[in-house]
């Protein structure tokens, strides 16, 4: 039975965090660690009620994006977890924010090059280059056109873009989460 629920926004996050935890050798399972996805930032609120202090009374961490960041901390301030958090104090609860997203995480962990052989390794290399050669796009660096690309394949891209990530250049908000937990 799990003692720690992470809660995570959506299917990707929880396809990275399971698949990083495998990757350090982690049974989140045995761990008592149940990673649940909420179907977007603006539940957590609700998530917080059911399994926080006032229901459950499970052990709580999170995974964010910068853009939900606000969310996060008014609901864990409402939830009664802390007052005016800081992302300092809102990580020392377990709840880290990936700055961007998760995608603009790995991709810098991993480089533009290495996301681009992952794109190639998906069979997807014709639709990347097709998607390079679109106006608005061309003016992009490089990292941002790989960003781009994967943002609306991201629940197929999470597992292979962990999977070549170095274990030494964990983003902090994924190290931070799996070290919490």
């Amino acid at each position: 039975m799990a003692t720690t629920v992470v809660l995570v926004e959506g299917r990707s996050d929880q396809v990275a965090v399971e698949t990083l935890a495998a990757r350090q050798g982690r049974d989140l399972v045995a761990d008592g660690v149940d990673v649940v996805r909420m179907g977007g930032a603006h539940a957590i609120g609700r998530f917080l009620e059911s399994y926080g202090p006032h229901g459950l009374d499970l052990r709580l961490a999170g995974l964010c994006d910068a853009g939900e960041e606000p969310d996060f901390r008014r609901a864990l301030e409402r939830a009664g977890l802390g007052a005016d958090l800081t992302r300092a104090a809102m990580e020392a609860l377990g709840f880290f924010v990936c700055d961007v997203d998760l995608e603009d995480e790995l991709t810098r962990a991993l480089g533009p090059e290495v996301v681009e052989h992952v794109i190639a390794g998906q069979g997807e290399l014709p639709s990347f280059r097709t998607f390079q050669k679109q106006r608005e796009k061309r003016t992009l660096s490089r990292e941002a056109q790989v960003h781009g690309f994967m943002w609306n394949r991201k629940i197929a891209y999470a597992a292979p873009l962990i999977e070549a990530l170095d274990l030494d250049r964990v983003p902090r908000p994924l190290r931070g989460l799996l070290d919490y937990v």
